[in-house]
């Protein structure tokens, strides 16, 4: 029997009731035609997750019972991952937010380079992230995870490097030219790596990159496309390195 797995907001508690989101009730109601006492599986992000049942059912709400509470922490990376992705256009940037999100990383900040094409004013700017974490949340009802990974505001690249701190970890960005592998890497537990958009980081990218004590990471001798460049470098990290 399938068990749908739904991620609210707000805190959870053994014995109480919850409003599922809207749309996740409709989809229980009106695609999956669930009923009352079906199993489901709720989280919200702090490292548990609920075996509830169906309580309430309408056309315009569902309500779940908590029944049990479980401790999946265990589902997370060992590794800190950041991901600064280079702001790519329309579903490819969905695509990267939600592979990555699967891959595990605990951080992802999307950046303005010198050749980011997208343009995003505040207004833009706030639809987007509000739909960047829409994903992101639906990628963790997929995946199992319990925590969700926190997606920042655009930033530029500059402004961006100047406020990294010592939790960042190692400061990876991936450059075609740079002589490092995944496989030459010291040991870590915590890594931040920076991805190009469409046409890759230009030279200014990589000077302000460099200042800020990042290394160059080549992923073999092929170029690889925005989408696809770091997925690849997460995914080598977790099997070298994590817990694929």
């Amino acid at each position: 029997m399938r068990i749908p797995r739904i991620h609210v907001f707000g805190e959870l508690n053994v014995g109480t009731e919850v409003l599922l989101p809207a749309q996740a009730g409709e989809h229980l109601s009106r695609v999956l035609r669930l009923e009352c006492g079906h199993p489901i599986t709720l989280f919200s992000g702090d490292g548990r997750e609920f075996r509830a049942e169906i309580s309430q059912l309408s056309k315009r709400a569902v309500s779940a019972r908590l029944l049990e509470a479980i401790d999946a922490s265990n589902r997370e990376s060992p590794l800190r991952l950041t991901l600064a992705q280079g702001v790519a256009r329309g579903e490819k940037m969905d695509l990267i937010l939600q592979k990555a999100t699967e891959l595990g990383v605990s951080r992802i900040v999307p950046l303005i380079t010198e050749r980011t094409e997208v343009k995003l004013d505040a207004e833009r700017t706030e639809r987007r992230l509000a739909h960047w974490q829409a994903v992101i949340a639906g990628a963790c009802e997929q995946s199992g995870r319990v925590r969700l990974p926190v997606v920042e505001s655009p930033l530029r690249i500059g402004a961006w490097a100047a406020t990294l701190d010592d939790g960042s970890g190692l400061r990876l960005a991936l450059d075609p030219r740079a002589d490092a592998s995944v496989r030459s890497l010291p040991s870590f537990m915590a890594a931040t790596l920076v991805v190009g958009p469409e046409g890759g980081l230009a030279p200014q990218d990589l000077n302000i990159l460099a200042q800020a004590g990042f290394r160059g990471l080549r992923l073999g001798p092929r170029i690889l496309r925005t989408e696809t460049a770091g997925l690849a470098a997460l995914t080598a990290l977790q099997a070298i390195h994590g817990d694929l």
